[in-house]
Formats: structure tokens, sequence, C-alpha cells
């Protein structure tokens, strides 16, 4: 229902203001960029949703090994502890546990098109648990605020943006990243615990929040003794090797089981192509609602209406020109990229701007987006609580990213 008021609000909104741009100022082009801009994200979608299609098949039929292969069985074993506090409502050791790890753990590794399809098969054994199919659970709605909390421990991507740049070191806003990512996904935990009335005072959370605390900690002292080119060879090594084990270990315990992994694999890859298909509709619904949004002048007008207020209370505005990238990246992740790259190429890749939109891409992850696909995908109408604590999350890692870019670059 949530959804439903803001994609219409897009609508509402680009409406008031191209007719306010046509009547008032003459502006006679506004109409035509907004319908341009309904064609060319329709076709985004789809595009999208096409390039999908390989990766999701590709996935989920890696995934259905593991499962076939008792891989997935083992990790909800090893993270029963912890997952039945923070998803009560899961059973004990059910599988989905296992699916959910998974694709945390992708995300960590900035491996975008893996976590994709590995979140959309948690999303279908969490579904299978749902009494209410159309209504999202406690559990689903926790699962996609880390999703969207957007935690990542490797940003190659960001630094190969920046790289291409010209930035003098490409690698200086990893530590950034990673304190602006850390503080949003628990922020993200924490506001969820406290709709869902999850009790975070007890051993096996504290203990867990604490590990992780020390283990980015650890990863920051690490990354911050090598030089950028070392920095970047080791993260995206890193990376490859650890999704590449992933596969030859779920293959190795479909062998050990006498899997037949073949088979095995064409029937989860059918289930990534159907999926694939299944989340077109909602794809192209939030992706011409963002752009309509943005070719109205909407988002302009935000920015430059932030930026006064932020200057009438006397506070720094050096942060207000990369907005647009913090602005953006709830809604479109290929909309925030293109914030962040012009942020770069308009102020320079190591302006204060031109670093803190790339903190910014990197704090948080495409919360509309993770709800449109990810509820998409099993049909989900009612968000409840879902969006309110995505949007907090956001607001952590758009907050921490502000003063982390301060503190690492001045102004």
């Amino acid at each position: 229902m949530v959804l439903n008021y803001i994609w219409l609000g897009f609508f509402l909104v680009a409406f008031a203001i191209a007719a306010v741009k046509l009547l008032f100022f003459g502006d006679v082009d506004v109409f035509p960029a907004i319908m341009n801009s309904t064609f060319d994200t329709a076709r985004t979608a789809f595009e999208i949703s096409l390039g999908l299609t390989g990766v999701l098949s590709l996935w989920l039929g890696v995934m259905k090994i593991g499962e076939r292969g008792g891989v997935v069985d083992v990790l909800a074993r090893w993270l029963s502890p912890v997952f039945t506090k923070l998803f009560p409502d899961v059973p004990k050791g059910h599988p989905v546990v296992g699916n959910i790890f998974m694709n945390i753990a992708a995300n960590m590794l900035g491996l975008d098109n893996a976590a994709t399809p590995l979140g959309l098969k948690a999303m279908e054994g969490l579904q299978q648990l749902n009494p209410k199919k159309d209504t999202a659970t406690n559990p689903m709605i926790m699962f996609l605020v880390i999703n969207t909390s957007g935690l990542t421990i490797i940003p190659v991507s960001i630094m190969v943006y920046r790289a291409q740049a010209g930035a003098a070191q490409p690698t200086d806003v990893f530590i950034p990243i990673l304190l602006a990512t850390f503080c949003s996904t628990l922020a993200g935990i924490v506001a969820t615990s406290l709709y869902q009335r999850i009790n975070l005072l007890n051993r096996t959370l504290l203990l867990t929040l604490g590990g992780m605390s020390a283990g980015v900690a650890a990863i920051i002292w690490g990354f911050s003794r090598m030089d950028r080119a070392m920095m970047n060879t080791v993260g995206t090594t890193t990376a490859n090797v650890l999704l590449f084990t992933i596969i030859i270990l779920f293959l190795l315990a479909g062998v050990r089981r006498r899997v037949n992994v073949y088979d095995a694999f064409i029937e989860g890859a059918k289930e990534g192509f159907t999926t694939a298909v299944r989340i077109i509709p909602y794809l192209v619904a939030i992706l011409v609602g963002v752009g309509v949004f943005r070719a109205s002048g909407a988002m302009d007008w935000l920015v430059d209406g932030m930026a006064w207020l932020v200057r009438q209370s006397g506070l720094p505005s050096d942060w207000v020109t990369a907005l647009p990238t913090a602005l953006m990246k709830p809604l479109s992740g290929s909309g925030a990229r293109g914030m962040m790259v012009d942020a770069m190429a308009t102020y320079g890749a190591d302006s204060f701007a031109g670093r803190l939109s790339c903190i910014f891409q990197g704090s948080t992850d495409t919360t509309f987006y993770i709800l449109a696909v990810y509820f998409g995908s099993v049909g989900i109408r009612y968000t409840r609580h879902a969006v309110a604590c995505g949007l907090l999350a956001d607001l952590a890692g758009v907050v921490a990213a502000i003063g982390v870019c301060y503190l690492f670059f001045g102004a």
C-alpha cells in the first residue's frame, strides 16, 4: 500500500511541476521530456529484466544444486542461533536461513549480480512460510531492510568509477564507505527490531553485533595498511575467488550426495527464467515513476530547496551538491550511479562533492527497487513497515556518509 502512494505521488508531483513550468515559464519541452522518459525507462526496465534472466538462471541453478547437496541445510544449522533471534518466526534450521545468509554474503562482497537471484530464492522460501500471501511477514521485512541498508565490505565498482574519473587515489573512499554502510545496516536492524519487538539485548545478538563491529575494524585496519594498487587487487581478487569457490563447493556437495548436478542445475535455471519474467511489470512501474519524477525537474527543485534551507540555518552546505546521489539511491541504482559520475565529472573526482557522492553511492542500496523486485517476485502487495525501516536505514547511511566525509576529507 505504501508503494502505491509513493508511485502515485511520483506522477502527481511530476504533473504539477510540469504544468507550472509550462504555464508560468513557457517551458514547452517539459511534457515531451516526461513522455520520452516513460518510453526510455520502460525499455530500461525490460532490458534489466532481460539481463537478469541469464544471471538468475545461473545462480538459481547453482542454488538448486546446493539445496540437493545439503549445503543450505548446513548453513541453516550454523546460523540458527543468530537467525532465530533476528527471524523468530522462521522455524529453527529451516533451509531458507541458508539462502538468506548466501544473499547477505554476496551483498557484502559487492556481488550484485549474484546477490539478486540469491535474494529472490530466499524470498520464495519466506513466502512458503507466509500464512497471508499478499502481506509481508516480519522475517521478509527484516531480510529486505538488511538488503536495503547496503552492507558492502568491498565496493569494487565505485573504486573502478573513481579510477575512470581520474581520481588520484580511487581507493581513498573505501574506509568511509565501510563506516557509513555499517551504520546504515546497524540502524536498519535496530529500527526493524523495535517495530517487531525483537529483544536486541540478549547474549547471542550482542556477541554477533559486537563480532561484526570487530570484524569491520579488522578489515579497515588491514586495508588501511595497503597502497591503492594493492587494495584494488586484493579486493577484486578476494571477491571473485570467493564467488567461484562457492560454485565449486556447491558442485562438490552435490557430487558427494550423488546428485545429478546437471539436472538439478537445469531445474533451478528454469525457475530463474520464470522469475525474471515475473518481475518485469514491477520494474516497469517503479522505473517509469522515477523517470517521470526526474524528467519533470522535481529532483532539481528538491535539491535546490534543501540547499536553500541548509544555508538559511547557517550549517555548512558543501554536501548539498552531492545530495542528488543520496536522493536517487533509494529509487534507482543506475540513476544514482549516473548522479555519482556526473558529480565527479562536474566537480572533480577528488573534490568534496565527488568523494561524498561516491560514499553516498556505497552507503545504502536501492530501497524501492529492492522492495519492488523482491516483493513483486512473490506477489506481496502490503509491505507494512518495510518502507519506513528501509528509509530509516537510508537516512542513517546518508548522515553517516556526510559525517565521515567531513572527517576524512574536510570541505
